[in-house]
């Protein structure tokens, strides 16, 4: 059986929706593992490795009762120390966070009897969560593909517990430990930085499509397999190597009629390539199509039912790429 690590933090969140809405659930890792299980059901085992609050285990565990294929062992809660987060939407994606707890770093001894595991799947939400030292210990001991979010490195606390976008200066650091890059537009602009800045250039919003292509480019150089960067409702760019050639294909989004809500579709989506990437690893565009599926139902209500099974999200892909 498939083996798939989901690791990152569980939030406690509080969020006020775009429309007005308030919803209190857990978030992050919680959305892939689940969507993962409605998907898969006992076909694969998915492990999320988290560190939580005592507080907050029994909680925590209780939101993925019921559902299959689900390995609950690598919840921990060693340091009694978990994240809370609260998200103030000021429209679909763009928002207002706040921090106010701190899940302590998921380091190498967090995953030494998950060696075995086909694919790891990084979703840290601020920089200090994953150690680069984790990544180096996988890459030297694991054959599972890495799957890394940039949303941690590109994201800071700071003593207010405000969270802001900061650049991931040390990004050359992990890309070789990194075989597939995942972020949006947002993160991809904070981590293509100029060596020197004047006052007016921070005042850029996002980078364009030949800057996109350039920032590709160096990953690859630098080991990383495949690049995807989301460009929110217009689909997924995919940059990858075929021969000597870098390919760069953009895959449109699956269309909905109304967003509910977006929190978690970033972390729906690296489900959804981690899924493909199971099935083929050398599949960028298929799990892409994944990754689109898996995060445009998680736009679709407020709770996880809006995930489907296998065949009723191949199905939606079909449709969707006619």
């Amino acid at each position: 059986m498939k083996k798939i690590a989901v690791v990152g933090p569980i939030p406690r969140d509080h969020i006020v929706t775009h429309s007005g809405d308030l919803i209190q659930k857990w978030g992050c890792v919680t959305h892939p593992v689940i969507a993962l299980s409605v998907l898969a059901g006992d076909q694969l085992e998915i492990i999320p490795v988290t560190h939580l609050r005592n507080v907050d285990h029994d909680n925590v565990e209780e939101v993925f009762k019921g559902y299959k294929g689900i390995n609950l062992k690598h919840l921990t809660t060693a340091n009694d120390q978990g994240d809370i987060i609260s998200l103030r939407f000021l429209n679909h994606n763009d928002r207002l966070e706040r921090q106010t707890g701190f899940m302590d770093p998921i380091v190498p001894a967090d995953m030494t009897n998950l060696l075995d595991c086909d694919v790891f799947v990084f979703i840290p939400i601020s920089d200090y969560e994953v150690s680069l030292d984790t990544l180096k210990y996988l890459k030297k001991k694991s054959k599972g593909t890495i799957i890394f979010d940039a949303h941690g490195p590109t994201t800071a606390c700071l003593v207010s517990g405000e969270r802001q976008r900061k650049f991931w200066i040390d990004r050359d650091q992990w890309l070789p430990y990194i075989d597939v890059l995942k972020m949006n537009l947002e993160e991809a602009h904070a981590s293509w930085f100029q060596k020197e800045y004047e006052t007016e250039d921070f005042n850029k919003e996002e980078l364009n499509r030949d800057e996109i292509r350039k920032f590709a480019e160096h990953c690859l150089k630098l080991g990383v397999k495949c690049v995807y960067v989301t460009l929110d409702s217009r689909g997924c760019l995919t940059y990858y190597r075929k021969g000597k050639r870098i390919i760069e294909e953009l895959v449109p989004s699956i269309k909905v009629e109304k967003v509910i809500d977006t929190t978690g579709c970033g972390d729906s989506f690296a489900g959804g390539l981690s899924f493909g990437l199971v099935q083929n690893p050398k599949d960028y565009i298929g799990a892409a199509k994944y990754g689109n599926a898996l995060g445009a139902l998680r736009t679709q209500g407020k709770t996880f039912e809006v995930f489907k099974s296998l065949e009723e999200t191949d199905s939606i892909i079909a449709k969707g790429y006619v």
